[in-house]
């Protein structure tokens, strides 16, 4: 089961899986894990996807034996990374951390939730989906890419730098995004002679706010796949070089990502799309996780860095609806 919402729609859409065609298809952050919803994709109304209600205490899956990473921990590791940027001269690492609500006696109304992202990030893809005893949600706006089939044009951004809506930008946000925005132009030039770059400018999402760089190329529709490779994971969500990045946080992190900071590729007759999977939780019967993260730089603040995945955790948390 699957719904799902693009950006600035209003249109709820589903899976009707009558046919073998991949439709959806989730990537997990290391690529070993893939979930697809084969068939076509079709609206469905809001009575129907009310019809379908469904609530945590529905899941097949319980959260067992997990232990929270305490504040403590989490400001002493993150000035261990900051130590290690210096040290290794990386412009930029992302550390993760998972954050537990525990239902207890509470159900999480699964439906209203999706209802209630969809409202609160007009912006963003949105989606739900329960399958192989997973359940999990997010809404996110950053577009890894979006070819379309027809002009061969290919479109993605960098999207790095978080802050609350009415604050200021600050030297460590715009030397977290710079990085993002060199390494996917890097890439493209390799693919097509004129990369079409955008300035840089805000981009709101809910209670925060990030920097932005769009770009646009021609490409051959052989070479999609091959970019998209390339892209992920990019800076913004692992860090860079990537490699050395990939096997720190490795390290760095007692917990697998999963699909969290991966990527969804939804297909139409009309074009490719790659969406970023952040702003997610994943859903049990007995509790919520809410992964978060941020990009660490020589200029971090253990402190600064808790309280912004706390805003980041918030994201979805103040949109839970409960039975």
């Amino acid at each position: 089961m699957i719904y799902f919402r693009y950006p600035f729609s209003d249109q709820i859409l589903t899976i009707d899986e009558a046919s073998a065609q991949k439709a959806v298809r989730f990537v997990s952050f290391d690529t070993d894990e893939i979930i697809d919803f084969n068939g076509n994709s079709k609206e469905i109304s809001l009575n129907q996807f009310l019809d379908n209600t469904t609530d945590s205490d529905s899941l097949s899956s319980e959260l067992i034996d997990f232990k929270e990473e305490k504040e403590t921990d989490y400001l002493t590791k993150i000035q261990q990374v900051i130590d290690f940027v210096k040290e290794n001269n990386l412009s930029k690492l992302v550390i993760s951390r998972r954050k537990l609500l525990n239902l207890e006696r509470d159900k999480v109304n699964l439906t209203q939730t999706f209802l209630h992202l969809c409202e609160a990030y007009p912006n963003a893809f949105v989606y739900f989906f329960i399958k192989d005893g997973k359940c999990w949600m997010g809404a996110f706006s950053e577009v890894l890419g979006k070819f379309n089939k027809k002009t061969s044009e290919f479109e993605t951004m960098s999207l790095a730098g978080t802050i609350p809506v009415n604050e200021d930008w600050t030297h460590k946000e715009i030397e977290e995004q710079q990085p993002v925005t060199d390494y996917i132009k890097n890439i493209l030039k390799d693919y097509s002679d004129e990369v079409g770059q955008s300035e840089t400018y805000d981009h709101p999402s809910g209670n925060i706010k990030h920097l932005r760089t769009d770009f646009k190329v021609k490409i051959d529709r052989q070479d999609v796949e091959k970019i998209i490779s390339e892209l992920h994971p990019t800076p913004a969500v692992c860090g860079f070089p990537k490699e050395f990045c990939q096997k720190a946080i490795a390290e760095f992190e007692d917990h697998p990502r999963s699909f969290y900071a991966g990527y969804i590729k939804v297909e139409t007759d009309e074009t490719i799309q790659y969406f970023v999977n952040l702003r997610c939780a994943e859903f049990f019967q007995n509790a919520v996780l809410l992964y978060v993260g941020g990009g660490i730089t020589a200029d971090s603040s253990p402190e600064k860095e808790w309280q912004e995945t706390e805003l980041k955790a918030g994201a979805v948390l103040k949109n839970l609806s409960f039975n």
